[in-house]
């Protein structure tokens, strides 16, 4: 899913970043790249930090410590040049509700001194690929929520950004819209582009992101891809094997390295620590043994069992500590 090292470079970097109001410690020494060509999601509960984060990337908010850069850019001496190397869609869009939706994108066109012609081509393209051409003579009173949210992402791209900063881009989205951005969103990837989605989604997050990192109380507490994350916090890919038969005696006739950890009538479910390895050789060893096997799976595993693990994990932790 990403890009090859070769192409790719860190188009945000972080150390330390940190902010705090008064006595709320919001972000709490996050530290991050993300590459050309990667999506990252900041996945956690509302008030973890996420947006936070986000605003600091985009030089909204000063952080009280640690730093940051954005397409090089830090985001403290050079908020500029920051604002003008990324797309920015926050939670509260701001929309002047009196103008309509060509003029509105028009005025922010202006504001990034893009060239007329090139401005009006990208109106017209972006209008038309998330679905509003229908709808830009319309003031943006009468949007509804959803179609407000895909004219922010229309307005966040029209300078073509090497660095988007989403911040629960699908959330007041009907289905069909939901599932348009995020396809969207997964094309916006390219060599030249980082994205990083604020969401407490699990599903968004595992079919967008390349990497996740759970946030809970303005810390990271797990980093990687989905498939890392799986690995990492709930062991082993569990595989099922459905045969034509009892599987009576054929235990015997697995292989060492599988470890059997449910059993049925004609199926039986193993943990695989290198299915690439591991699965050929069960079929190999069953088959010379005579055992029809009808069919061999993994068992999918759900963010959501991962998320919870990680987040109750830390609530525990954190219990003890004040005990």
């Amino acid at each position: 899913m990403l890009l090859s090292t070769r192409a790719s470079r860190a188009l945000i970097e972080t150390y330390d970043l940190s902010k705090d109001f008064d006595d709320l410690v919001a972000v709490d020494g996050v530290s991050l790249r993300v590459q050309s060509g990667e999506i990252l999601a900041l996945l956690g509960p509302n008030g973890a930090g996420k947006t936070t984060t986000i605003r600091m990337l985009a030089s909204i908010l000063r952080p009280s410590r640690g730093r940051a850069t954005v397409a090089g850019y830090d985001v403290l001496d050079q908020a500029d040049d920051v604002h003008r190397c990324i797309g920015l869609l926050t939670e509260h869009h701001g929309l002047y509700t009196r103008m309509r939706a060509r003029e509105y994108l028009s005025f922010f066109g202006r504001v990034h001194a893009l060239p007329e012609d090139y401005l009006k081509n990208q109106i017209d393209t972006l209008l038309q690929s998330y679905g509003l051409s229908a709808h830009a003579d319309r003031r943006l009173g009468e949007y509804s929520r959803g179609m407000r949210q895909k004219l922010v992402l229309v307005r966040s791209l029209l300078h073509d950004p090497p660095v988007l900063l989403l911040d629960e881009p699908t959330s007041a989205m009907d289905p069909a819209s939901a599932r348009m951005v995020r396809q969207r969103i997964v094309e916006l990837r390219s060599s030249k582009r980082a994205v990083v989605v604020c969401t407490h989604n699990l599903h968004e997050a595992e079919e967008l992101a390349d990497r996740i990192a759970i946030i809970r109380e303005g810390r990271i507490v797990a980093l990687g891809s989905p498939s890392e994350l799986k690995n990492n916090l709930l062991g082993d890919a569990i595989m099922e094997l459905r045969m034509a038969c009892r599987v009576d005696g054929m235990m015997d006739h697995l292989p060492a390295e599988v470890r059997v950890v449910e059993v049925g009538e004609d199926w039986l479910r193993y943990r695989a620590a290198d299915p690439e390895t591991d699965n050929p050789l069960v079929l190999q060893q069953l088959m010379a043994a005579g055992f029809p096997v009808v069919t061999l799976t993994e068992v999918g595993r759900d963010l959501e069992e991962v998320y919870l693990r990680v987040v109750g994990e830390e609530m525990q932790s954190q219990e003890a500590g004040d005990g």
